[in-house]
């Protein structure tokens, strides 16, 4: 794919954010071609540097989950210098991103209307923890308080064990989504109008839209639905299933795949044919009865028999897999969603490919998670022209940090 393919080329981001949400929006939008620089603190630079398994010397896991095909520059934005390296860049650039706390952007000097005055038509996305004209606007917002205030701990999960957080963090995830949405919505009107936008997004916002569909049967039963972990609310027979050697997904969507996996799947007609099981609304109303006799069945099968069958049947299944082998699959090779990038201390490191493909073609990954710093220089020398020895004084009053000289 050629830099002419990126939809978002020529567009100039400042990420002031860090941890997830930001982050995560940023990539989105390096991802289809926006030139992001991030903009990290001197010495400890973004929180998650510091989370996650170690990779050379300013890297983790963490950090490299969503920081792909971004610059990194380093800048203390509480000195004075600081700031006015960023009102200097501003100019320069479309996008501003953050995730300060409710008044902290415009006491550092970085808020909307002080941003406005020096680049009228800027896309400024700011993502805090609640609604920032409400009262817990100065409430930090994390992802695990989140899900508990949100009520998503309070459907995930099996009905006999406590709420339960989603394994990833998932508020964070989509409130990065939802707010690069919301950045080429605003880039977008520009083009037409001419004008920028501010863009606010809150994370219990995020996690009440993420509720979906158990949201909305939460206010129709006016209480809370049943949980049924692994299973479907409506649907039956819908989720994991053990076999005899290892767990598999069965998801039977209509009668007709019913009537399928009774008769050619466990070879028992006569379970389809009472009219108990017949529909798919009998069989919701009678899952009590129904699903103990197929767990019975399933489990006295073979996991490769049953996919087979399942398979040949058109029935939707699969089989459970750890992280690791799904990771490693022929499936997600053959699918090119891991790359294997160049790294200064490691030698190589793996990164996550983006999800979208454009006429057939997956979109690359440009660049590696940056090294903490690693574009100080050269950003600052190409967009400001600042010279070397002002760079070295910067350094010297702690201002910013320097890769060494090639």
């Amino acid at each position: 794919m050629t830099d002419m393919d990126f939809p978002l080329e020529g567009v100039r981001v400042l990420d002031l954010s860090r941890v997830f949400a930001g982050p995560m929006c940023g990539m989105v939008l390096a991802d289809f071609g926006a030139e992001v620089i991030k903009v990290e603190h001197p010495g400890r630079g973004d929180d998650t540097r510091d989370w996650g398994l170690r990779i050379g010397k300013t890297e983790t896991t963490y950090y490299n989950s969503m920081n792909r095909n971004k610059r990194s520059i380093t800048l203390d934005l509480q000195s004075p210098e600081g700031l006015k390296i960023i009102h200097d860049l501003l100019p320069q650039c479309d996008v501003v991103i953050h995730n300060f706390k409710s008044g902290g952007a415009e006491k550092l000097g970085l808020g909307y209307e002080q941003l406005r005055a020096i680049k009228p038509d800027v896309v400024y996305c700011a993502v805090g923890g609640y609604d920032s004209s409400g009262p817990e606007a100065k409430r930090p917002g994390y992802d695990l308080v989140i899900q508990a205030e949100a009520g998503l701990m309070a459907l995930n999960g099996e009905a006999s064990q406590p709420p339960l957080k989603f394994g990833v963090a998932v508020v964070d995830l989509m409130t990065g989504m939802y707010a690069a949405q919301a950045v080429l919505a605003a880039l977008f009107r520009r083009e037409r109008t001419g004008q920028g936008r501010l863009i606010e997004m809150a994370l219990y916002d995020c996690g009440i839209t993420v509720t979906g569909y158990y949201g909305l049967d939460a206010l129709k039963l006016g209480h809370d639905p049943e949980r049924y972990g692994n299973a479907h609310p409506s649907i039956v027979p819908y989720g994991m299933y053990d076999a005899a050697d290892g767990p598999l997904i069965i998801a039977v969507g209509t009668n007709a795949q019913f009537e399928k996996f009774c008769r050619q799947v466990i070879l028992r007609p006569d379970i389809v044919e009472d009219p108990r099981f017949a529909t798919n609304v009998n069989r919701a109303q009678n899952r009590r009865e129904l699903l103990p006799l197929l767990k019975e069945i399933i489990r006295t099968g073979q996991r490769d028999v049953l996919l087979e069958r399942l398979t040949a049947a058109g029935i939707p299944c699969g089989k459970v897999v750890g992280l690791h082998e799904a990771l490693t699959s022929e499936r997600t090779r053959r699918s090119g969603l891991l790359r294997d990038m160049p790294h200064p201390v490691a030698g190589t490191t793996p990164v996550f490919a983006p999800p979208y493909r454009l006429d057939g073609q997956r979109l690359p990954v440009r660049q590696a998670p940056p090294t903490l710093g690693e574009g100080t220089r050269e950003v600052l020398q190409q967009l400001l022209q600042l010279p070397e020895e002002q760079l070295q004084a910067l350094q010297a009053q702690g201002v910013l940090t320097l890769p060494p000289l090639a």
